[in-house]
C-alpha cells in the first residue's frame, strides 16, 4: 500500500460551492485537473490563486500531518468514517472576509450559531491525534515564521499547528496573501461570484481526506465522508486503501 507524504481532515464544501470555488482557484481538487479561468475573468487570478490552489478547495479541521509511526491509512481511514457517523448534520451561513492577509469564506452569525462547526473541528482535532505524527524542528519553524501569540504556541505545542481548538477560525480559503489595491480587486471579484451562493445556508453533511502525495505535490481528495455512513472517493483513495481510481 502506497504511504501519502501528508494527510489532512478538510470540509470540501457540497454543490454549487464546491463547483464555483474550484472554477476560481482554477483545480478540482477530487481529480486534481487543472480548470481554466473564465474567460472574462481578471487577468490577475491565477497570481491571486496560486497558494491556495495547490491544497484545492477546502476549510481545514483537522491540519496536514505525516502518519505517526505504527499508524496505518486504514486505521486513519476506520477513525474518520466514526467521527463522520457520530456528527449531525448541520448547515452555515458564510461570507468573504479577509483572515491574515487573505481573502476567504467565513462563518456569519453568531457564537451559538458557529458552535456546531467549532464542536466539529474540535472533535476532528481530538480524535485523529494519535495518527499524527509529531512536527520536526523544519516544521515548527516555518509555523513560528509570523509571530505567535502565547495561546497560539501553546496550541502548535499540544496539537502541532497553532489555529486549533479555542484558536480556530473556519474559512475557505481563496486567495493567496494580498494587500491594498490587488486584496480589494480580488474582493470585487470574489464577492461577484459568490453573491448567488451566499444567501443561502451551507450544509455540512460530510468531512473528507485529502492527501500530498509527495512533498510539495498538490492535495487531492482521497475519500469523502457521509454523515449518513456513505462515501465517495477521490483520486488520491489509493493512499487509503489501495483503491486505486481511475
Amino acid at each position: 500500500m502506497p504511504l501519502a507524504h501528508r494527510y489532512a481532515l478538510y470540509l470540501a464544501p457540497p454543490e454549487p460551492w464546491r463547483s464555483v470555488g474550484a472554477q476560481w482557484l482554477g483545480r478540482c481538487a477530487d481529480t486534481g485537473a487543472l480548470l481554466p479561468p473564465a474567460p472574462d475573468g481578471d487577468p490577475r487570478q491565477r497570481t491571486w490563486t496560486e497558494a491556495p490552489r495547490r491544497y484545492g478547495l477546502h476549510a481545514t479541521l483537522k491540519p496536514p500531518f505525516r502518519l505517526r509511526a505504527g499508524c496505518s491509512p486504514t486505521g486513519l481511514d476506520e477513525a474518520v468514517r466514526r467521527l463522520a457517523h457520530s456528527t449531525a448534520p448541520f448547515a452555515v451561513r458564510l461570507q468573504c472576509q479577509s483572515l491574515r492577509g487573505f481573502l476567504a469564506w467565513r462563518l456569519a452569525g453568531d457564537a451559538a450559531e458557529q458552535a456546531p462547526m467549532q464542536a466539529l473541528a474540535a472533535e476532528a482535532v481530538r480524535r485523529l491525534d494519535n495518527w499524527r505524527a509529531p512536527p520536526d524542528e523544519t516544521e515548527l519553524a516555518r509555523r513560528r515564521k509570523l509571530p505567535l501569540s502565547a495561546s497560539h504556541e501553546a496550541m502548535l505545542e499540544r496539537w502541532g499547528y497553532p489555529y486549533v481548538m479555542e484558536q480556530f477560525v473556519f474559512h475557505i480559503t481563496l486567495t493567496g496573501t494580498l494587500a491594498g489595491p490587488e486584496q480589494e480587486a480580488a474582493l470585487r471579484c470574489i464577492q461577484g461570484f459568490s453573491a448567488p451562493l451566499l444567501g443561502t445556508p451551507m450544509p455540512v453533511r460530510d468531512v473528507s481526506v485529502y492527501v500530498q502525495p509527495g512533498p510539495g505535490a498538490p492535495f487531492v481528495v482521497a475519500r469523502h465522508y457521509g454523515f449518513d455512513g456513505s462515501a465517495a472517493d477521490g483520486v488520491g483513495a489509493v493512499y487509503l486503501d489501495g483503491t486505486l481510481v481511475r
